[in-house]
């Protein structure tokens, strides 16, 4: 607990200073937070992390989901496809992150490659905004998918077959139980699944920093050319190691720290209102 609280308590006491690491504090009161709400490239940091966190959360459950009803409903070869499915997760985000760089290359990527066997036109695919984000978005559901479908199968071999057999016996279909069976049955365990991606998806930060580097003081296009891929947690990075402002990055911290609890409260009360629905 001492290791979890006083850092935070610490960060918060820091974003109320003005502190380059070594010299002494200077208390600024509200002055970071208020240059933080003017500060243009913090809410294009937030905005791609938002953008990302889209493109990557929902594709990815939705998969993982689809994979676990795959896998729940055969009996061949699971132990191998659960293995198969789960490596990701245990592979380092820089190595994957490495091979996503030289995949996705404009020149030399195998993916253009491919495009180019079957004639179609290559893609700049770190040189555009939203290739960009595409490109972070699908590093994140490649590592996360196979995470989440574990967790799915696991709930999903937990419903009672007597409830699948009755629902047949009644008529039901594939698609009917699916809908007004395994989806209320899962609801807990989807909104586990979305609290920790949201959790997760927003604090971004490894990927883009291996892709596009993270000195924005040496190059000015920190998170790919027009910064599209410039998270908050990377901008925060910038701000504490490489400019040195403490004060400052402890304010996005904190600012941020917010904007995930809003989001995993949001999460929450949908979920709920559905539940009594």
């Amino acid at each position: 607990m001492v290791f979890l609280f006083l850092p935070m308590v610490y960060s918060l006491y820091l974003a109320f200073q003005r502190w380059d690491g070594i010299g002494e504090k200077t208390f600024v009161g509200l002055d970071q937070f208020r240059f933080l709400l003017d500060d243009p490239t913090f809410w294009l940091a937030l905005r791609n992390t938002l953008v990302i966190w889209g493109l990557a959360t929902f594709p990815m459950l939705f998969m993982a989901l689809a994979l676990a009803a795959m896998l729940n409903s055969t009996r061949r070869l699971t132990g191998f496809y659960r293995v198969a499915y789960f490596v990701p997760n245990v592979t380092s985000v820089v190595a994957v992150s490495i091979f996503f760089f030289s995949a996705f290359s404009d020149r030399y990527g195998v993916v253009n490659a491919a495009l180019q066997a079957i004639n179609l036109p290559s893609v700049p695919w770190l040189n555009n905004e939203w290739t960009i984000k595409a490109v972070i978005a699908m590093l994140m559901t490649w590592q996360w998918t196979g995470y989440n479908m574990i967790i799915y199968l696991a709930g999903l071999q937990a419903i009672p077959t007597e409830i699948y057999e009755a629902a047949r016996m009644d008529g039901a279909g594939p698609v009917r139980t699916f809908f007004s069976i395994t989806i209320p049955m899962m609801r807990p365990i989807i909104l586990f699944t979305l609290i920790i991606s949201t959790v997760n998806g927003l604090q971004s930060f490894t990927e883009p920093q291996v892709l596009f580097g993270s000195n924005a003081a040496a190059n000015p296009n920190s998170g790919g050319p027009g910064q599209a891929g410039l998270t908050t947690l990377l901008y925060f990075y910038h701000q504490a190691f490489d400019n040195n402002n403490f004060g400052y990055a402890a304010a996005i911290v904190w600012a941020f720290f917010l904007v995930i609890l809003l989001f995993v409260i949001i999460n929450w009360r949908t979920v709920q209102r559905g539940r009594k629905a």
